[in-house]
C-alpha cells in the first residue's frame, strides 16, 4: 500500500526536526501541505506540463526579503506532492525517506535563497 499523507508529512517534519537550530527558528511558522498533485494553475504559472514533473514547491517571500511591509501576506508554504513523490520514489529506488528529505531540503532552500551547493550541504546536516 503507498505510502499516505501522513507519513510523508511526518518524515517531511523528522527532516525539519534535524536542521540546525539557525534554520530552524526561521521556520516556526512556515506550513507544511500535502497535497496530491499540482493544480493546473500551479503548473502554468511555472510552465509544466504534467503535475508528476513536480514533487514539491515554496510559495512566500525569503527569509532576507521580509519586512514590516509584508504583514498579512499569506504565510510561506511548502508543497509536497504525494503523487509525484511516490513516482519518482518508484522510479529511483531511492529511499522514501532520502526522497522526502531531499525535497524538503529543496523547498527550505527557496525560503532562505540558498544556492544548490548550499541545499546539498544543509541535506548532509539532516542526513
Amino acid at each position: 500500500m503507498a505510502p499516505g499523507a501522513e507519513r510523508i508529512e511526518a518524515i517531511a517534519r523528522a527532516t525539519i526536526a534535524k536542521l540546525p537550530a539557525e534554520f530552524a527558528r526561521h521556520l516556526g511558522d512556515i506550513v507544511l501541505k500535502v497535497e496530491e498533485l499540482a493544480d493546473d494553475a500551479t503548473l502554468d504559472e511555472m510552465g509544466i506540463e504534467s503535475p508528476f514533473e513536480l514533487t514539491g514547491l515554496y510559495t512566500g517571500l525569503p527569509v532576507g526579503a521580509k519586512s514590516v511591509d509584508h504583514s498579512g501576506t499569506m504565510p510561506d508554504m511548502i508543497h509536497l506532492y504525494r503523487r509525484a513523490i511516490l513516482d519518482e520514489w518508484v522510479e529511483t529506488g531511492v529511499s522514501l525517506e532520502a526522497l522526502v528529505a531531499h525535497v524538503v531540503i529543496h523547498e527550505i532552500g527557496h525560503h532562505f535563497g540558498l544556492s544548490d551547493a548550499d541545499m546539498h550541504a544543509l541535506e548532509e546536516l539532516a542526513g
